[in-house]
């Protein structure tokens, strides 16, 4: 489980069918092989580790269902490793199972804020509600505006620099994980 809170950015430094490579060094620190790590809003197993890279195995079912298949020498991604009991809830229960891909269709700015939309795919936009939660690319972030297939998120400048949104522009494809919780509700509630 992560909390959606970007550690570092890393570079991919390896891209083989079915093995990543990411240099990185502070979301490193305490790792070990078995270890969960989120990249890009997936959860991953850390199969090998040096002091300044990681490598993580990718099963066929995430690179259908994600965009980590695109990733190409010298690519960033986000980086966070799993939660322990100690740790700090600062964004929302993130599982690192990404519902869908969806596609930055505008960007625009505003004063200390980036203004991001994105299209969805319809099978995930019920669960899209204004002022809940969404993962995009493994960020927690808060929806601020929904509307037909799409919704929008404002992004602070720490965030935008922080992450690899800022490398982001319109048609680019994004890791989606829609709040664990409205799937649950919608399971429970009976069958209309």
């Amino acid at each position: 489980m992560f909390t959606g809170i970007v550690e570092e950015i890393g570079t991919i430094i390896g891209a083989l069918p079915h093995r990543l490579t990411i240099g990185a060094t502070h979301a490193l620190g305490g790792v070990e092989i078995g270890d969960s790590i989120n990249v890009n809003g997936a959860c991953l197993t850390i199969i090998e580790f040096t002091d300044e890279s990681i490598s993580v195995d990718v099963v066929q079912e995430t690179l259908d269902r994600t965009t980590l298949g695109e990733l190409n020498l010298g690519n960033k991604v986000n980086l966070e490793r799993s939660l322990t009991p100690e740790s700090r809830m600062g964004g929302h229960i993130v599982q690192g199972h990404v519902d869908g891909v969806g596609q930055i269709s505008d960007l625009s700015s505003r004063p200390k804020e980036q203004i991001l939309t994105i299209e969805t795919p319809e099978t995930l936009c019920r669960y899209i509600v204004n002022k809940g939660f969404i993962a995009v690319d493994g960020i927690s972030l808060t929806v601020t505006g929904t509307v037909d297939m799409s919704f929008s998120i404002a992004v602070i400048p720490y965030t935008w620099e922080h992450t690899v949104l800022g490398t982001k522009s319109i048609g680019d494809r994004v890791n989606l994980e829609v709040d664990v919780v409205a799937k649950y509700v919608e399971r429970l509630l009976p069958q209309r």
